[in-house]
């Protein structure tokens, strides 16, 4: 009889063995299946099409795995910021970085400080906060798409910036212009630059053009001269915040909008969503 029990007894033990791992197995078929349907809806979204199965089925490991990574960082709540699973969910860390991480200043030849005192160093009204947004000097966030042109896009903002706060118009100037035609120095379109030479260009260029007269393509172009002659707004010069002062710089924003490069090639960076932004070595 003990004999018979016992046999019972392991085979009610296999039962639940069996049955724990098959539950297991089955949790795991529907995570795939629910990731897999999710990648899908995030493909649409983005509007994102492979070449073939084999490129889509590698992306979407990548996916997976940074999709993980937000969620748990995410749900531990340890952070002063939250991520989001956005239009770079298929991408690595390293590709991220290749595409967006176009800053040439660290690796350039360090410049001369300016014997010229700093325009805003006597500035002592300087507010708690300061959104140029909100005063209309900023236009609305543009997309560098696959090309790493931001020091490009950050010259561009500092120049639509100041323009508007000279001619009380806020206009959309063109980031691709400094890709295709400022590329005789440290700025190589794609393939990066430094927001210092954009502005020497557009100033001995004596002007930029518009973005509707020459569009972004996000990509590196032949300089079209047509659409380069046509110009819309000009600088007479440009002037460095003194470095290491973070004084200066409250002095500088509190004046108008300046151009700035950070350190965006954190994996958090990349999924950035909202919050105050703090894993940054910049």
């Amino acid at each position: 009889m003990a004999l018979i029990w016992k046999s019972i007894h392991f085979s009610n033990i296999l039962l639940i063995i069996l049955s724990l791992w098959a539950c297991r197995a089955a949790s795991r078929t529907l995570n795939e299946a629910s990731m897999l349907e999710r990648y899908e809806q995030w493909m649409v979204q983005y509007g994102r099409v492979y070449n073939d199965a084999t490129e889509k089925e590698t992306r979407f490991e990548i996916f997976k795995e940074n999709v993980k990574r937000i969620e748990s960082l995410n749900r531990a709540g340890n952070r002063t910021y939250m991520l989001s699973v956005n239009g770079f969910a298929d991408q690595t860390n390293e590709e991220f970085k290749a595409a967006r991480n176009g800053y040439k200043g660290l690796c350039s030849p360090a410049k001369p400080l300016h014997a010229t005192p700093f325009r805003y160093e006597n500035a002592t009204a300087v507010p708690s906060s300061m959104d140029w947004r909100k005063k209309g000097v900023v236009t609305p966030v543009k997309d560098q798409g696959q090309c790493g042109s931001c020091w490009a896009f950050s010259a561009v903002a500092a120049m639509e910036g100041a323009t508007q706060l000279k001619t009380r118009k806020l206009i959309s100037l063109s980031e691709q212009e400094l890709v295709d035609c400022d590329t005789k120095g440290v700025d190589q379109g794609c393939e990066g630059g430094e927001m210092d030479d954009a502005f020497l260009f557009v100033q001995r260029n004596k002007g930029i053009a518009l973005e509707t007269t020459y569009p972004l393509h996000a990509a590196d172009n032949t300089c079209n001269t047509k659409e380069e002659a046509s110009h819309a707004a000009e600088i007479s010069g440009h002037e460095d915040v003194p470095r290491n002062s973070e004084v200066a710089l409250l002095q500088a924003v509190a004046n108008q909008p300046i151009a700035v490069a950070i350190d965006a090639g954190s994996s958090d960076f990349q999924f950035y969503s909202s919050g105050v932004f703090t894993f940054c070595y910049t």
